[in-house]
């Protein structure tokens, strides 16, 4: 198959992550919140293969990386080359989770001011007003 060097030229400018195939293997099982022993069990293979895998000791055959990329939910470009969207994990989820959470409280303490504000300056007119 063929590619058009717009096509190329578009794969090489896509981010793409340094980590070894090891360490995306560990990534991926980790975002999917999987203990080796169960991905090893999806995949049929011992938990000492999927080991090794992670520790880039070995890597695994063609067949297998297939399989290992639709458990993981990952494409196996990323998987192999590190081309293309990671998974997202937990951690970020709910540290953005918490942000939203944050920023609503800010937005709503933000209200609350403003309406503390404006009864203030009306109390402060009303005082005047009284004064003359």
């Amino acid at each position: 198959m063929r590619l058009s060097t717009d096509t190329v030229l578009a794969m090489i400018r896509r981010p793409s992550d340094n980590d070894t195939l090891g360490g995306r293997i560990w990534r991926a099982r980790d975002a999917m919140n999987l203990s080796a022993k169960d991905l090893a069990d999806r995949l049929g293979v011992r938990t000492d293969t999927i080991s090794a895998w992670e520790r880039d000791r070995s890597e695994p055959r063609t067949n297998r990386l297939f399989m290992l990329a639709g458990v993981l939910g990952v494409a196996p470009a990323w998987l192999i080359a590190g081309i293309g969207e990671a998974p997202k994990d937990d951690l970020s989820n709910t540290i953005s989770g918490q942000l939203r959470d944050q920023l609503a409280q800010v937005k709503k303490l933000h209200e609350q001011t403003g309406k503390a504000i404006s009864a203030l300056e009306m109390e402060i007119n009303r005082v005047l007003q009284d004064m003359q």
